[in-house]
């Protein structure tokens, strides 16, 4: 499931940079989503892999921390980058005509900087002091169900989703590899 993670949203980075025609605000959002999934499940998933195949479950309390802030970070991001997607979209159907004017390289990037930024800043302001503080007592095997469907499948599913059953992803995916697309004569269904 990792592999195919880091696997299927490189996929979709390499699609969107190497086709000119995917180099639009939606885009250039669902590139930073793909990049965000791909940070947020190394985060943990690594980790798990060793503890699995060693059948330890120890991490230090430095690790631990680091191993938090980061998680914490990406999953913001990702939470962020949604609602700027949200609005991209928003602006398209709502604002058609004013669409280029709106939603501009400057706009684009300063809206992905400032994802990161209100990220970083929640993260210290309240993240931290509730983490450290707080021990939870759930059932382990529950709250291991629950962080693999968070941590692991969510992420995997994300280009699936945002991407894959999308056409012009699919058509800059072929012309990456280098496949030819089968054109069917009409009627003719595949």
């Amino acid at each position: 499931m990792y592999l195919i993670t880091m696997f299927g949203n490189l996929l979709i980075i390499l699609a969107i940079i190497s086709d000119s025609h995917l180099h639009t605000p939606m885009y250039f959002f669902l590139s930073h989503l793909s990049f965000i999934d791909i940070c947020f499940t190394s985060t943990t998933i690594p980790k798990m892999l060793v503890n699995i195949a060693t059948q330890t479950k120890v991490i230090t309390y430095e690790d631990c921390l680091t191993q938090m802030y980061f998680f914490l970070l990406f999953v913001q991001l990702d939470n962020f980058l949604l609602a700027v997607m949200a609005y991209d979209r928003f602006i398209a159907i709502c604002h058609p005509l004013h669409y280029t004017v709106i939603m501009n390289p400057t706009l684009c990037g300063l809206l992905v900087l400032i994802s990161w930024v209100i990220v970083v800043s929640l993260f210290y302001c309240t993240g931290l002091g509730v983490y450290i503080s707080s021990a939870a007592t759930h059932s382990s095997h529950s709250s291991a169900t629950a962080s693999v469907m968070y941590t692991v499948v969510t992420p995997m599913l994300n280009p699936f989703i945002y991407s894959l059953r999308n056409k012009d992803i699919r058509g800059a995916l072929r012309k990456f590899f280098g496949i030819a697309a089968i054109k069917r004569p009409i009627g003719q269904r595949g």
